[in-house]
């Protein structure tokens, strides 16, 4: 099946991003409307999208494809939508809905701050919808700059102090993704998620290339994510940044990270990858577990509700990731339920 929602829920918030500034020039409370009428749009075009999949017959794979620009894959770029990826892109809007009605009063109130808000949204459902792993890496670019952007956009030094760390260690983890994704073009000649499955299969998993590629995009996406021991950048972000601004990246930017490193796990290099690489498997579980057991004692230490709350998150994502190295069908069910519960219990909080 093509659909051109996907399409749309990537492109509104991207264009609405626009109008903030632009009406901005003549209105100096536009923003807002703007951005909330752009979140209701997309949480409308989500809504829309999990019901046509969920509603689907099986044997219509309850997936739906849109080529972008015509091009058919592995050549051209796709957005894709299946379950998974719809409860995301829900979560997206509803929880940017929520912390838009929230702004209201607590701002920050500028148009810039909304069009960063909008442009941020964008960013978290390309990464959501796509089906390709470099257009993932710009999404996930975009994404990283506009949080650092917001994290800045308090007035104290110490959110520029924060924003700064959060550049430099989210620019760290962007460049290890990356070289894991040319590693696996140097391997297999695609980018494209599914074509890549089919051509991993033929090449074997052991293969070192395909190996040092997984681990680049692990440690690349574990540091998005702030698994300990690379989660130093999270405290200080979630707590200079602006009340609205750290609730919104608490609940979506880690959440849609842990997602990528979700669907890259098992849409890319699948279940055969971990059964042939036990001590890579090892090693996932036993990383996450430390960040469980580590974030939960810092959690418990910290007098700063925020850092409560990043400490708390530390320990969470430990428990999604322990689900990739346990390669069980049960545990990524629950892995992706406390994921969506997590982003909800984290912008409620």
């Amino acid at each position: 099946m093509s659909d051109v929602l996907l399409a749309l829920l990537v492109t509104v918030p991207l264009v609405a991003a626009i109008f903030p500034l632009l009406f901005g020039l003549r209105y100096k409370n536009a923003g807002w409307p703007i951005a909330l009428a752009g979140s209701l749009g997309v949480t409308g075009l989500a809504g829309t999208l999990a019901w046509e999949i969920f509603t689907a017959p099986t044997e219509a794979g309850q997936r739906l494809i849109h080529e972008m620009a015509g091009y058919p894959a592995p050549y051209g770029i796709e957005l894709v939508g299946d379950g998974l990826s719809a409860l995301i892109a829900l979560l997206i809007g509803v929880v940017s809905v929520a912390v838009l009605a929230y702004s209201r009063t607590t701002g920050p109130g500028s148009n810039a701050f909304y069009s960063g808000l909008l442009l941020l949204m964008g960013g978290l459902l390309g990464m959501t919808l796509t089906g390709d792993l470099f257009n993932l890496f710009v999404f996930l670019e975009i994404v990283g700059l506009i949080t650092y952007a917001l994290v800045a956009s308090d007035d104290s030094g110490m959110a520029a102090y924060g924003a700064l760390k959060y550049l430099f260690l989210g620019t760290v983890g962007a460049s290890l993704y990356l070289i894991g994704v040319g590693y696996l073009l140097v391997a297999t000649g695609s980018l494209n998620m599914l074509d890549l499955q089919a051509r991993l299969a033929e090449l074997g998993y052991t293969d070192p290339l395909v190996q040092a590629a997984f681990g680049f995009i692990l440690i690349g996406l574990m540091l998005k994510i702030a698994v300990f021991p690379l989660h130093t950048w999270q405290p200080d972000a979630y707590t200079y940044a602006p009340d609205t601004v750290s609730a919104y990246i608490s609940a979506l930017v880690s959440t849609t990270a842990a997602y990528a490193l979700i669907r890259i796990s098992f849409d890319v290099f699948t279940v055969d990858f971990f059964a042939a690489n036990p001590l890579i498997t090892d090693a996932v579980v036993l990383v996450a577990s430390i960040s469980i057991v580590v974030g939960s004692l810092l959690a418990a230490m910290q007098t700063e509700i925020k850092r409560v709350f990043a400490y708390s998150s530390v320990a969470q994502f430990g428990m999604i990731v322990v689900a990739i190295g346990l390669n069980s069908r049960t545990a990524l069910f629950g892995a992706v339920i406390h994921l969506v519960g997590h982003g909800l219990m984290k912008a409620t909080l």
